[in-house]
């Protein structure tokens, strides 16, 4: 990793993506402590010391939601956004049409991405406006222009983020809204090492237990690097072709199935889809059924934390599905001359591969689904309160994967010298 980020740092393009990223993460930074009009801050604080679920708001957005900052929400209406429009494209024949078009269709959905995100983030936004103006002593002004003026600064700071993370995928190293996400945890934990300290200093927490939280989160990055990086490799045989009087084909390959597909995305995905519940249930504090809804979508419930788990799976295999088409592979294969030992071209190829990668991936979804449920386990054992402990250091591993990797095809094609020397 080291040697790939002093490669990048030697070309002056890539460095210039790499400038241009991190004044990007500067700028998130200090919008992050841009405070909305008319929040006490200081009763916002001491809701998120009870442990509620707006606490993964608080990771993901970098403290901005404690601060009740711009950037509270964070990019997460983006997210829910994008996926409406990929459940939207697999049901919808007009937007199955745009997302075959190519790059003329892909920049129509990520317009309608782009109207979803406004339309769920003032939703969301009217909804935590809502319910701090419930709470007493939280907003200054309760009635409907400080609940507007809130909910209009949350709203405009999550689309500001959205727009930020398209400026990074565009001019930067990439992957925009994961790095946004990744920047946002990574700047927690300097305060939460600090928290740490003090804890073990006061006696609050035992050097043990410190020792043993250390121990997992080694085991979890070490957990998390190998699923990403492991492969089902299906080999590949191509018949060899006469074409005028030259040969060919003949060559072995294989098909390379990851053991996770679909990376941190499903753990975000299902995380999101939670929160909304909460949201909508914030509305309306003083009703039985609200309150019943906030009890049951409490992180630290049990029927939470099966639904959680049941999502992240399910996501994992739906996200793995978009993005990777078995037919689609073995057509190409067909086209070109290939076909997997022992199997006829078509149909049955298609049908292996599918059945390996759904083996596949319910290895890869069940340890995602382990990792983001860890947390609990580790407040339970060791007292700490580490809740971003396990989707925390797995969206920040994954999107360093995925980010070194960009940087590397990147180095990659820029010191390939091609078949014209």
């Amino acid at each position: 990793m080291l040697d790939t980020l002093r490669s990048a740092i030697k070309l002056p393009d890539l460095r210039q993506k790499i400038v241009f990223t991190l004044l990007m993460f500067l700028v998130f930074r200090l919008g992050a402590h841009i405070p909305v009009p008319g929040i006490n801050t200081e009763a916002v604080k001491d809701l998120l010391s009870q442990g509620t679920i707006f606490g993964f708001f608080d990771i993901i957005s970098g403290g901005a939601f404690r601060k009740v900052t711009v950037f509270a929400m964070g990019i997460m209406p983006y997210i829910n956004a994008s996926i409406i429009m990929q459940l939207l494209t697999v049901v919808v024949p007009y937007l199955e049409r745009l997302a075959k078009e190519g790059e003329e269709g892909r920049k129509k959905i990520v317009q309608y991405t782009r109207y979803g995100t406004v339309v769920l983030g003032f939703i969301q936004a009217s909804g935590m406006a809502v319910w701090i103006s419930k709470q007493p002593g939280m907003l200054e002004n309760p009635g409907f222009s400080g609940i507007a003026v809130v909910a209009i600064s949350l709203t405009a700071g999550t689309a500001f983020l959205m727009w930020l993370g398209e400026l990074i995928t565009e001019h930067g190293i990439g992957n925009g809204i994961s790095l946004i996400i990744f920047a946002g945890i990574v700047s927690r934990v300097p305060a939460g090492v600090v928290r740490i300290f003090r804890e073990v200093s006061a006696g609050e927490t035992s050097i043990f237990g410190v020792l043993f939280f250390l121990i997992i989160a080694l085991a979890v990055i070490g957990g998390i690097v190998a699923i990403q990086e492991g492969q089902r490799r299906i080999p590949v045989q191509y018949a060899k072709r006469v074409v005028g009087r030259r040969v060919y084909g003949g060559q072995s390959t294989h098909i390379p199935l990851k053991v996770n597909q679909a990376g941190v995305i499903p753990v975000i995905f299902a995380m999101s889809i939670l929160m909304f519940p909460t949201t909508i249930a914030s509305w309306f504090p003083e009703n039985g059924f609200a309150q019943w809804i906030m009890d049951v979508f409490n992180f630290r419930s049990i029927p939470y934390m099966i639904m959680y788990a049941m999502l992240i799976i399910f996501f994992t295999y739906f996200y793995t599905a978009v993005t990777f088409n078995p037919q689609d592979v073995a057509e190409n294969m067909k086209k070109h001359g290939g076909f997997i030992p022992g199997l006829r071209p078509g149909r049955p190829t298609s049908d292996y591969i599918d059945r390996v990668l759904s083996r596949v991936t319910l290895a890869g979804a069940i340890f995602l689904a382990f990792i983001a449920l860890l947390p609990n386990v580790v407040m339970a054992t060791t007292g700490l309160n580490v809740y971003f402990g396990g989707t925390g250091l797995l969206i920040v591993v994954g999107v360093a994967l995925e980010t070194m990797k960009q940087l590397e095809s990147q180095l990659l094609m820029r010191h390939y010298q091609g078949f014209m020397k």
